[in-house]
């Protein structure tokens, strides 16, 4: 008897930390799309107009030569890309930029492919900025 309860109790407790876990990959996702939201909706507050083409400026973490040029080699001709070590000697921060027109949509996708990269590569997706 005691063991079916410990089972059931395990197995209960199992499922709530996988849904803890799925929540807040959700909200941590929806975090950054509502930034993006935010930055843009500032913006056009400043006088940015949503269909003209604005040069857009993206940076990225990556921990060491390697992973930035294979971040560069899936990022070009689409993006300008540039790399530099950074001061404190951790890593390099790469900064890629286009012209693209702020719309949300298209900001997010942008953001999450470039934080897929970093991710994958073993850094960071930090932000953009216009």
């Amino acid at each position: 008897m005691k063991s079916w309860f410990f089972v059931a109790l395990l197995g209960a407790l199992g499922l709530i930390v996988a849904r803890v876990f799925f929540k807040l990959r959700a909200v941590t996702r929806s975090r950054s799309e509502t930034w993006d939201e935010q930055m843009i909706g500032t913006l056009r507050s400043q006088g940015y107009a949503p269909f003209n083409d604005y040069r857009v400026d993206f940076f990225l973490s990556l921990p060491d030569e390697g992973s930035c040029q294979q971040a560069r080699a899936r990022l070009e001709p689409e993006f300008s890309v540039d790399v530099q070590p950074m001061k404190d000697g951790a890593g390099f921060s790469l900064h890629a930029s286009k012209t693209m027109r702020l719309i949300v949509p298209e900001m997010q996708a942008t953001s999450r492919r470039l934080t897929a990269l970093a991710s994958e590569l073993g850094g960071r997706y930090d932000g953009w900025a216009a």
